[in-house]
């Protein structure tokens, strides 16, 4: 079949998207802290702290998406592989 090789490749770039926001993800709360902050003395942490929250919300929709991307287009090449290796079968 022709369109395994391109849903494999269509899958490869999403499996490494997805795989790249993760790693982006990991890398800006590697240094998140739960704080909690009484007093405005520590106004710069909390500023840096709540960019780090604003910056892994934003991207948490595009991780969902891919991430259930990959996992349908996963089952879906196992499918089709299935499906023509039992029809070869026959």
């Amino acid at each position: 079949m022709s369109a395994i090789p391109i849903m494999l490749i269509i899958w490869g770039v999403v499996a490494a998207c997805f795989l790249a926001l993760l790693a982006y993800r990991g890398q800006l709360t590697r240094y998140e802290e739960d704080q909690l902050f009484l007093t405005d003395q520590e106004s710069h942490e909390q500023h840096e702290q709540t960019e780090i929250v604003r910056k892994v919300n934003r991207i948490a929709p595009a991780i969902r998406v891919l991430g259930f991307a990959a996992a349908a287009m996963t089952v879906s090449i196992v499918g089709i592989f299935t499906y023509d290796a039992w029809q070869h079968l026959k």
